[in-house]
């Protein structure tokens, strides 16, 4: 086995697609693509739970709802739940309206993998180029779970319970109603009750709606009153706003699991923007969800989700109202979901318009299978701006706070939304965290969050105003920081010792790490051997690769003999990672298309709807690689992808060649 370098690619080739309306031209899609969604996966492909913090939406990261939850329920949550409608957090923010001169032009500031440390391949083949995500379903990621088994949307039947209301419940009442109801709910007007006058005033009647109020409104309780000979339906809040914590628990048998689990197919659109609209269409707060693992947006992605006291009926209701979801395999159980627990993803990703022979596709994807790819972090770990955010994350560990508040807030080339500009414009001009703050509408981007603690706390202590981010956030800066040195460091140990265990390597026994001495070399190959992210609580090889660790943190103002960090939170005790990843379950087919905008596999979707698979024609204008393949969790699909076409996958690099063949 032999490795290569990554040296220059060719114009010529065709890569990844922009993103965009697939029944666009190209040559529109660059003119109408908004800025900030040119990524070549917006979110994780589906493969780890932290990605860097974006200048989206960034709400707090749901979790099982806990005993402690009943504390945090203060008036002034309150008061964030109502700003984050105002800010839009249900997934249908504003849209751009400016005009971009050219998105070459302002991707020209971003990334490349020569930037971030990628810069091998493990394979012999000639690359050849492809188009990856021309169609978003092109990219299908179904989640493995804890029992090893691939999760698939198969069933859409509602679990029979006599305790579920009836399916009248979800529409007696009337828009109106519910309006009113949803306000007094989240105290958002001075009533301190709503009456619903009982029109057809039967027992069935009124029981319906009393059960309509507690099931679609958890908190409120109801009671009936007579008012000159006619029936109306009170509801108020029985336990103040604390009863928003938890939906009500008289409500729920106690013979039924706490937790409805249900399979979440989704189509564009990241785990987070997800449960957003689910949590709004249910009017539920987003921590009563949980799940495994977050999904990439720019694909179809289907994976189990967890949520507290919410009936299969009302979520199968949802099928009804929203479009590109789709919830099923429903199931009461015990327990969440909990990060982490997923086994893994299995990836179907298509490849259109390939140039390579059915040799080359042959020999790369043999490869694929029997050696692997290199298991970089991708190009998602480290931001699309001009700012890495391995570089916020360098000056956290460094306490260098000012510089954190500069890198997160000052102008910078490339791409982002016009208001963010404005934000940082104003900020660059004033320094005034109020009044940057003001020039956004989505305030709970990162930009938002500091400027809010700035404001709170003042420009002497910025530790406390970033802690205002959540912290799943803020430790992603130095999670991304971790992820550039574990890369640049690879990339050295495979150039200076190739693709084979040599004396001093790093390998897992158990949960620890071990040297591999000059006699044990043969009972291990380099799909055995790990490299350490740096920390306080790793150990490194026993060769030269030891000291490039050294020097590249002294480069960076870091001590490596003392990686604990005076803020808890930022202390940093590493973990090791395999350097090669041969993925489980490689299939592949070459496919003859004539049509781009036709799907050449079906999805889950398709087969719950009996739609036939596509039809192959024998010879067509274009041809497409359609791959199918495992992987273990913390895994990026983008960079097994790299090595079958031995292409640099950065947006800058990518976008350059697409406006290179646009011209």
């Amino acid at each position: 086995m032999e490795t290569k370098e990554m040296t220059g690619v060719s114009l010529k080739r065709r890569s990844l697609a922009l993103e965009g309306n697939d029944s666009l031209t190209p040559a529109e899609e660059v003119k109408r693509q908004k800025i900030s969604e040119h990524s070549l996966s917006t979110g994780q492909d589906g493969l780890e739970s932290d990605s860097p913090p974006s200048s989206e939406n960034v709400p707090q990261q749901p979790e099982a709802v806990s005993a402690r939850e009943g504390k945090n329920n203060s008036d002034a949550q309150l008061e964030e739940e109502e700003e984050e409608e105002e800010d839009g957090l249900s997934g249908e923010g504003e849209e751009e309206e400016e005009e971009v001169e050219s998105f070459a032009d302002m991707m020209k500031h971003g990334l490349t993998e020569l930037d971030v440390g990628i810069t091998k391949f493990v394979s012999s083949h000639q690359g050849f180029s492809g188009i990856l995500k021309e169609r978003y379903s092109d990219f299908v990621v179904h989640e493995i779970g804890k029992d090893g088994q691939i999760s698939h949307l198969d069933d859409l039947s509602i679990p029979v319970d006599e305790e579920d209301p009836s399916e009248d419940t979800l529409t007696v009442l009337t828009a109106e109603e519910k309006q009113r109801l949803k306000e007094l709910q989240l105290f958002k007007n001075k009533e301190t009750s709503v009456s619903i006058e009982v029109i057809e005033d039967t027992k069935e009647k009124r029981t319906v709606i009393h059960q309509a109020i507690k099931s679609l409104f958890p908190g409120l309780e109801t009671k009936t009153e007579d008012r000159e000979g006619k029936k109306y339906i009170v509801a108020y809040h029985a336990a103040g706003k604390k009863a928003l914590a938890n939906p009500r628990k008289h409500s729920w048998p106690k013979s039924r699991g706490s937790y409805c689990h249900f399979v979440l197919y989704k189509e564009n659109k990241d785990t987070m923007d997800a449960i957003n609209v689910l949590s709004k269409y249910l009017r539920v707060k987003p921590n009563i969800f949980s799940y495994m693992g977050t999904k990439d947006k720019r694909a179809i992605t289907v994976q189990e989700i967890a949520v507290l006291k919410i009936t299969a009926q009302r979520l199968a209701h949802l099928n009804k109202c929203l479009m590109n979801f789709k919830l099923g395999n429903f199931s009461y159980q015990k327990n969440p979901l909990k990060l982490g627990e997923l086994q893994g993803n299995h990836f179907t990703v298509v490849l259109r318009n390939i140039s390579g022979t059915d040799g080359q596709v042959q020999q790369a994807m043999n490869s694929l299978r029997e050696i692997g790819f290199i298991n970089y972090y991708g190009m998602q770990r480290f931001g699309t701006t001009a700012v890495p955010t391995y570089q916020v994350g360098r000056a956290i560990l460094q306490n260098s706070w000012t510089e954190v508040m500069d890198l997160i807030l000052k102008p910078r080339s490339g791409a982002e939304k016009g208001y963010l500009v404005k934000c940082r414009e104003e900020w660059s001009k004033t320094r005034d965290p109020a009044a940057a703050l003001k020039k956004l509408p989505v305030k709970r981007c990162v930009e938002g969050q500091l400027l809010r603690g700035l404001s709170k706390y003042g420009m002497k202590n910025i530790v406390s105003a970033f802690g205002i981010i959540p912290r799943n956030n803020r430790l992603m800066y130095i999670h991304s920081y971790q992820s550039y040195v574990w890369n640049n460091m690879v990339s050295k140990r495979i150039e200076e010792y190739g693709l084979k265990p040599v004396p001093g390597d790093l390998v897992l026994k158990g949960a620890a790490a071990i040297h591999i001495e000059e006699e044990d070399i043969p009972n291990y190959s380099i799909h055995d051997v790990v490299m350490p992210l740096p920390g306080f609580d790793v150990i490194y090889p026993k060769h030269k690769i030891s000291e490039s660790y050294r020097e590249m943190l002294t480069a960076d103002n870091l001590d490596i003999d003392n990686m604990r960090h005076k803020i808890r939170d930022y202390s940093l005790s590493g973990a090791y990672r395999k350097i090669i990843i041969r993925p489980q379950n490689v299939s592949w087919e070459v496919v003859a298309y004539d049509d781009p905008k036709i799907p050449l596999f079906n999805t889950d979707v398709d087969n719950l709807e009996g739609k036939p698979p596509p039809v192959s024609v024998s010879e067509g204008k274009y041809r497409a690689l359609k791959m199918d393949f495992s992987l273990p969790p913390s895994t990026y699909a983008t960079m097994a992808v790299r090595e079958v076409l031995k292409m640099d996958t950065s947006i800058k690099n990518q976008t350059q060649l697409n406006t290179a063949w646009l011209r």
